[in-house]
């Protein structure tokens, strides 16, 4: 049994269900809009390489096989990503640059920097972890690998970087 005739049995009015369907309450996302939800709300629309560097990271989670198997899965998991980042409203005006940025981590391209990385956080903000190793700092984030202490050569973020995607 569907949502929508779970609802129509409880008496809803199927103008109020048309709404809400209308609403996109019923929508389920495709792999691009997750991934567009992940740019918009991760990057801070600061540059082409900020966003190809956090959908490189959503996608070496999706094939690390410690996470969710899809880009949607991997956005929409708890606690990860920005608040909201499944829920919230964007903004139209930055839609074709993060529109055309996710189409392109989707068909394969990556930020030549990014290699393993499955974690960022914001460029300013200092973890006393000792098993952080930074790879990249862009779009206001700093990009890193979780390796085992001894193997981490890079403690600290590097200087950020910019330009090398485009724009």
């Amino acid at each position: 049994m569907t949502s929508f005739t779970r609802m129509l049995r409880r008496g809803l009015p199927v103008a109020a269900l048309a709404l809400l369907m209308g609403c996109g309450i019923f929508h389920r996302p495709t792999e691009l809009e997750c991934m567009e939800r992940a740019m918009y709300f991760e990057s801070n629309r600061s540059s082409r390489d900020g966003m190809i560097a956090v959908g490189s990271v959503v996608m070496n989670r999706v094939e690390s096989g410690n996470y969710p198997r899809s880009v949607c899965g991997v956005v929409a998991q708890k606690k990860q990503f920005a608040p909201g980042v499944m829920s919230r409203r964007m903004d139209s005006r930055s839609a074709p640059r993060i529109r055309e940025a996710a189409v392109s981590v989707l068909r394969g391209e990556r930020h030549p920097l990014i290699g393993n990385a499955q974690f960022f956080h914001t460029a300013g903000y200092r973890a006393g972890y000792n098993n952080m190793h930074y790879v990249l700092v862009t779009g206001g984030n700093a990009f890193y690998e979780r390796r085992k202490r001894e193997r981490v050569t890079q403690p600290t973020p590097p200087a950020p970087i910019e330009g090398i995607t485009g724009w």
